[in-house]
């Protein structure tokens, strides 16, 4: 009886341990890439190493990369799983839209503005634009992906597709970070952060030293260095659905 007790044991702890590989198993985590799909101008990449290389369409870039761009210029950069973002966007000659290629205003914001399909990242002109982190985790009930941007100096205008709740899409600024989700936005180093679709929640440091969060709605921008917020004009307004549409 004593032995079948223990071989009892030792099939237990046998299927426990079956049972435990097999939710790691579940849980694959892949590295996620950023692929250049449209350059107008000049841009270059490291990769950490501090050796500057040409940024061209085609580019992988990896957890790890630090994008520049030079005046007049900018980079489109699909987020995808490995470099699977091939036949997502088809590089096409393209000019920087201006506020007349849309109209609009106040806060409706959404107004013209498809939900985004693929996360796609604009770095715009004069911009320095660091890649801390894309992964993708499928627990085999949802695929949670992991997104962490780190915007040094400049801009960038982001249309990010819907996630799972426990997906996060940041982008950290000097004085704090903007978590995204399922929105087509905008954020400068400075601050300023637009919301053309959906929300971005803006978590800060305020004059008194203390973190802040506010929510930004769609078609309101909120300037994050001294806590106002207001409805973007037509002119911003017009400007975003322009470059929405482009990308």
């Amino acid at each position: 009886m004593k032995l079948t007790n223990k071989t009892l044991t030792w099939l237990v702890a046998g299927m426990v341990s079956i049972v435990l590989v097999a939710s790691a198993n579940a849980q694959t985590t892949k590295e996620r890439t950023g692929k250049v799909v449209r350059i107008k101008g000049a841009a270059r990449y490291s990769t950490g190493n501090k050796t500057w290389q040409p940024l061209k369409v085609g580019t992988i870039l990896k957890s790890g990369s630090v994008i520049q761009t030079a005046a007049d210029s900018y980079a489109d950069i699909v987020i995808n799983e490995e470099a699977t973002a091939d036949a997502v966007i088809m590089p096409r000659p393209s000019t920087q839209p201006s506020s007349a290629s849309a109209s609009g205003g106040g806060a409706g914001g959404g107004a013209g503005a498809k939900s985004p399909e693929y996360d796609v990242v604009r770095v715009q002109d004069d911009t320095v634009l660091a890649i801390d982190k894309l992964s993708a985790t499928d627990t085999g009930a949802d695929r949670v992906t992991e997104t962490e941007l780190d915007l040094r100096t400049g801009s960038i205008f982001g249309s990010v597709k819907k996630q799972a709740a426990a997906s996060r899409f940041e982008v950290k600024i000097p004085n704090g970070v903007a978590g995204i989700r399922g929105t087509i936005f905008s954020i400068n180093a400075n601050g300023l952060i637009s919301c053309l679709t959906g929300s971005v929640v803006s978590a800060f440091t305020d004059d008194s030293n203390k973190v802040t969060t506010r929510v930004v709605p769609a078609g309101f921008q909120f300037n994050s260095r001294n806590g106002q917020m207001g409805a973007m004009g037509s002119a911003l307004l017009g400007q975003l659905q322009g470059i929405a549409s482009d990308i």
